[in-house]
């Protein structure tokens, strides 16, 4: 039997409406509605914080890496920096709330991101960018949660399902926001000006969170030794798997030994970690409910459902840059994929409730799965304005199925006890972050194999002797004629930008393999997740069933 709670501050008298959910959690009293807007404008404010640094590096990576000097495989461990950080930080930020409150872990990573990120507008190099990546990771673990926390302050308690949803939901809108204003950023100065604007974010997030704090929470006693152990095993498990994911393809899979060496030592810290857990009184990592079913298929889920989500952030912004388009191009895009997330999240909110939790996921798998279908037949004269419906889709389907995802998790955690809830956090956070990742390596692998092929195939009919072929090389020699008097270099010139043309074409072609199979995975999962919930309302029906057989053998008829 577990032992009592100890107590690191005397409980208030709450009101039982007023009492928070859970050790860690802030209590719900009541505001007046100027509060109740005030701390809605602060969940926006450090919601946004958390993920946006991260998105406009993502969103600008070319530019600061010709800016810095860098090359592919280097400007690769900017992203791969935070997700390393942002995931294993996980770890211990459930049990600090509880202990210390999660406003003090905020504060302590958002002052040191401050920090941090000016420290490199003076410093520079690519040493003290990986060093803001990371420290950004550590700030993004706490921001996310107190997004949550700050929300649910924004309604009576009655309302906490939706307005967990819009918490939940806030970091998604950092992505769109990102390539809205990058353009504006970078007009007005280099890369320093991404970074200075972070440095704000997180001022003026930490003014925020110090000024307007959470109502006072449960604080108890629950971090251990061991649970140090656990985090110094666990953590760099999960930076050498992010490192494999984000050098395999740039690196190329087979070779690059080192990768496998990483695998190696990734999977045998792994499984110490979790054979000390399995064996602990009081684990960090519940590896018994780890190994149910139940919870081996919301992985699988939650895991596929983010891996989804690359159609949009790989395959098509993937296809435009390859066309060419840049983030001044593709700002009306972006525009739309900003409404469609806002969309889902209000409708998540509106319409959550237990009875809305599955459909709502499900309809977003079916709106990955038609935006794939959309999307796949595309051009080399498609440009952003023709991506405009399918990105819509794609962005509503991410922007409702993040919060009925988390209650889903959260009810299964909590089945077992409260201490559930850091494994449930903690692999969230990784299939997220490794969903995305993967699905990133997976679906630009399987592009490079796809271009070759059809490289293959387009080269094999260049037959100069074709007509047609020949029509086109003499058009594009002429492309030259007026700087260039030499015919046979004119001739070469134009068999090398008819070679690039074909390429083009090919990587076209590949890309839409790309749209078809993020269709297939879809339809399957879809598929899929139907069989089970279909099974499972078929179990509960047949135990409701059962019930009602039995009661009238120990009740007295009426």
């Amino acid at each position: 039997m577990a032992a009592p709670p100890q107590y690191l501050k005397p409980t208030p008298a709450w009101e039982e409406h007023e009492k928070p959910s859970m050790p860690g959690s802030a209590s719900m009293p009541w505001h007046p509605p100027h509060i109740r807007f005030a701390y809605a404008c602060v969940a926006l404010l450090v919601g946004i914080t958390g993920g946006l640094g991260n998105a406009l590096v993502s969103a600008n990576l070319p530019a600061i890496q010709g800016t810095l000097g860098l090359t592919p495989a280097e400007a690769a461990w900017l992203p791969a920096a935070y997700i390393m950080v942002n995931v294993t930080s996980n770890l211990m930020v459930f049990k600090f709330r509880q202990q210390f409150g999660l406003r003090l872990f905020a504060e302590i990573g958002l002052s040191l991101y401050a920090f941090v990120t000016l420290l490199h507008l003076l410093v520079g190099g690519f040493e003290m960018a990986i060093l803001v990546r990371a420290v950004s990771g550590l700030a993004g673990a706490t921001t996310s949660t107190l997004a949550m926390l700050y929300m649910l302050q924004a309604a009576p308690k009655k309302y906490t399902g939706k307005m967990l949803v819009l918490g939940v939901g806030i970091a998604q809108i950092a992505t769109p926001l990102a390539w809205l204003m990058s353009p504006a950023l970078l007009d007005m100065g280099q890369w320093h000006n991404l970074y200075l604007f972070e440095a704000g974010l997180a001022l003026c997030s930490l003014a925020a969170v110090v000024v307007l704090k959470l109502p006072p929470g449960i604080h108890i006693k629950v971090i251990e030794p061991l649970d140090f152990v656990t985090f110094a095993l666990i953590a760099p498990a999960v930076a050498m798997i992010v490192a494999v994911l984000a050098q395999g393809f740039t690196r190329w899979w087979f070779d690059t030994p080192w990768l496998a060496y990483l695998l190696i030592a990734a999977v045998l810290l792994m499984t110490i970690a979790l054979f000390i857990e399995h064996h602990r009184a009081n684990p960090l990592i519940q590896t018994r409910w780890l190994m149910m079913g139940p919870t081996i298929r919301f992985m699988i889920g939650a895991f596929l459902i983010r891996f989804l989500t690359s159609e949009q952030t790989y395959g098509a912004v993937g296809l435009l840059r390859t066309l060419g388009m840049g983030p001044d191009q593709m700002q009306p895009l972006f525009a739309v994929i900003l409404a469609g997330t806002i969309c889902g999240m209000v409708a998540s909110s509106v319409t959550f409730s237990p009875k809305t939790v599955i459909p709502q996921i499900l309809f977003s798998i079916l709106l990955f799965g038609v935006a794939a279908w959309l999307d796949y037949g595309r051009t080399s004269l498609d440009r952003p304005h023709d991506f405009f419906v399918s990105q819509f889709l794609v962005a509503l389907g991410a922007g409702m199925f993040m919060g009925p995802m988390i209650m889903i998790g959260i009810m299964q955690a909590l089945k077992f006890g409260a201490d559930h809830v850091v494994t449930f956090v903690v692999m969230l956070a990784m299939t997220q972050s490794l969903g995305g990742f993967t699905g990133a390596a997976a679906l630009s692998t399987y592009q490079l194999h796809r271009e070759h092929v059809h490289s293959t195939q387009v080269n094999a009919q260049l037959n100069p002797a074709d007509p047609v072929v020949a029509q086109r090389l003499r058009l594009q020699q002429q492309i030259y004629q007026g700087v260039n008097t030499d015919p046979a270099l004119r001739a070469a010139q134009g068999v090398a930008q008819l070679a690039l043309i074909s390429r083009r074409e090919a990587n076209v072609l590949a890309f839409n393999d790309v749209f078809a199979l993020s269709g297939v995975i879809a339809i399957l999962f879809l598929g899929w997740s139907l069989f089970i919930s279909v099974r499972l309302a078929r179990r509960q029906k047949r135990e409701a069933a059962a019930l009602l057989n039995q009661a009238p053998a120990g009740a007295p008829a009426r």
